[in-house]
């Protein structure tokens, strides 16, 4: 499961390391959020065609998503439950999610992800303890992610909005300490067959790689991240008051 991440990309830096043409709006400024979560816009990244020249050769894009995907036949934005999450188990077969699995996919940056454990207090209401899931050299992720273009049908020429969901897989070892499931990280050398747009995807491109998540370490964090009205580099830094202790199911 993926609900909760932090991320220090920039659009226009992310852009040029990719190769790829930023389309975000730059106009509301641009800073890092180590609290994204759902139904907040995300960046994201994508391999399409010109709009106005269907026979070009697809690019990268940066594109900035409604996190929640919000499948076409939707009646009112915001009712029904978030796709958030995309089950990698179930992604060619759930209408919400098949379309856009075929033809529509698309990559998440994030430095690391948030999950949390329950652990009782001796009597008292059960606290949820945060912790923070990162690459070991503090690398970028990608995970891959798919997306959508919703149109409220009670307007004409309705704005299209776009949105995007993350696909996820069964944790490998020792994640699978913290929570069942993880955001599926894609190394580079998957990344053009993920977001190639005339191929639909090879059920092989969602097997997670063990090395690459063999890297990712775990952080007990504060309960700052428990609120999203708390967002700030804090946030992933460990929680040296409980420094020695260890995940609770270990």
């Amino acid at each position: 499961m993926c609900g909760r991440y932090a991320t220090t990309a920039d659009p226009a830096t992310l852009a040029v390391e990719l190769d790829a043409l930023d389309e975000t709006d730059h106009s509301a400024g641009v800073s890092a959020d180590f609290n994204v979560a759902p139904t907040t816009e995300v960046l994201t990244v994508s391999l399409r065609r010109d709009r106005d020249d269907p026979q070009s050769a697809p690019r990268k894009r940066v594109r900035r998503m409604r996190w929640g995907l919000v499948p076409p036949w939707t009646k009112e934005l915001g009712k029904g439950p978030v796709l958030f999450n995309a089950r990698a188990d179930s992604l060619a077969d759930k209408p919400a999610f098949r379309t856009s699995f075929a033809y529509k996919r698309t990559l998440v940056p994030m430095d690391g992800w948030y999950e949390w454990q329950t652990e009782p207090l001796g009597g008292r209401k059960a606290a949820k303890i945060p912790y923070y899931l990162h690459s070991g050299d503090d690398t970028r992720l990608f995970m891959a992610g798919l997306w959508s273009v919703w149109r409220d049908p009670n307007i004409e020429d309705a704005t299209p909005v776009l949105s995007c969901s993350i696909v996820t897989v069964d944790a490998l070892g020792h994640l699978a300490q913290v929570h069942d499931r993880m955001p599926l990280a894609l190394p580079a050398d998957r990344w053009d067959a993920w977001l190639d747009p005339d191929h639909r995807a090879d059920q092989a491109l969602l097997e997670p790689v063990p090395d690459l998540f063999a890297r990712i370490e775990i952080d007990r964090v504060r309960p700052l991240v428990n609120s999203v009205k708390n967002n700030g580099r804090e946030l992933i830094e460990p929680d040296v008051d409980r420094a020695g202790e260890q995940i609770s199911l270990l």
